[in-house]
Parts: structure tokens; sequence; C-alpha cells
């Protein structure tokens, strides 16, 4: 590790900390739990009431849909790679091996370290509607631990990477794919928002600086 980069792994650290502790140490989450009920029920009256909307919701949630996260980010790193020369294509393999070690070991020590488990939103509030209870497509729209939320924490450690090694313009393509793939948790009630403003961004900036 090169020392000159302590620091900012310390500085990015701590922030990750503190980013935490202001969700975890107030009562009842302070004011993180009025962003967190907001945001699920300005996604939640509709469901049920538009059909086409509470199918929307079911279908990024998809299994399927998923799959499409990983199509997304392997298309990004394939055109980077068909770009290189052979040194050139051995270096993005390397990265990409250490990205995925990097993913797996962060997320399990997440899930293992953060002191919280909470159900998510879809199991918390009464008077809602799931979307499991319109639409017969399997989606996820529950959890009953959500806190981390794992699939954005590991989108987040992908584009983390690409902005480190391959610059602003991967970074913000990620950042897209962020968006897309991790949010539509956040709509269906799979997961608060918090799950992946606080935890998901907690682990990374706690775990990813020593990876990358």
């Amino acid at each position: 590790m090169n020392k000159t980069r302590i620091p900012l792994i310390l500085l990015l650290n701590a922030a990750g900390i503190a980013l935490f502790l202001s969700w975890y140490l107030p009562a009842n989450h302070g004011l993180w739990f009025p962003l967190d009920s907001a945001i699920f029920h300005f996604f939640n009256h509709n469901v049920g009431v538009s059909r086409s909307y509470t199918w929307l919701l079911a279908i990024i949630n998809n299994r399927a849909f998923d799959a499409c996260s990983l199509l997304a980010m392997g298309a990004v790193m394939m055109n980077f790679w068909l770009k290189e020369q052979s040194a050139g294509r051995r270096r993005i393999v390397i990265i990409g091996l250490v990205m995925l070690l990097s993913a797996v070991v962060i997320n399990q020590l997440a899930q293992h370290l953060m002191p919280v488990k909470r159900a998510s939103p879809s199991l918390s509030f009464s008077g809602i509607v799931k979307v499991s209870d319109v639409v017969s497509l399997p989606t996820k729209d529950a959890s009953k631990d959500s806190f981390p939320g794992d699939h954005g924490m590991m989108l987040l450690i992908f584009a983390t990477f690409m902005w480190r090694y391959f610059g602003r313009r991967a970074f913000a393509i990620s950042l897209a794919i962020f968006v897309v793939f991790a949010f539509p948790r956040v709509m269906i009630g799979a997961h608060w928002f918090t799950d992946i403003a606080v935890g998901s961004l907690t682990a990374l900036l706690v775990g990813a600086p020593g990876f990358c």
C-alpha cells in the first residue's frame, strides 16, 4: 500500500463510520427515518391502483432483471478489454478478480459486523399493499433482514473500481448502472433508502479503500 494514500484511506474510513453513527445512534434513526418513510410511501401509494406501475415494479425486481445488471457490468469491462493488447487485457482480468474478491469480503464483513437487523419497509408498515399480493410474477418485494443493501453494495464497489482504474467516464456509466439496478429495491419496498445510502455506502467507505 502506498504510504501517501494512508491519510486518504483513514479519512474515507472515518467518513463511513460517521455516516453510520449518524443513523445508528439517534433514537429511531433521527432525521433518517422520516426520509425513509416518505420515500417508501411515495413509491408504494400507487401499488395496486395503477396496474402498469405495479407490473413495472414487479418486472424490475425480478431475478432476471438482476441478471441484466451483471450483463451491464460485464459489458463495461468488455469494452475496455477489447481495446487493450495482451498486457492490458491481463491487467483488466486481474482488476476484475480483485474486484470480485473485495466485493465478497466487504459484503460478508458488513453483514456480520454491522450491529443491525431490521425488516424491509414492506414488512414494517401497516395498511400498505405489497406488489406480490397483486402480481403473480415472482419478485423481490420484502426482506426480513434488509440492512445493509448487499445488491447496492456490489454495484457501488463496481463503480468505485471503475473510477479508480478506468476514469470518470467509466465511473459515470457505472453510477448509472448503480441507480438503474439498485434503486428498484427501494421503490418496491424490499429495502429502505438508508439500507443503501447508509449501509452500503458505509461498507464501501470503510472497506473498499484498502482494496483499490
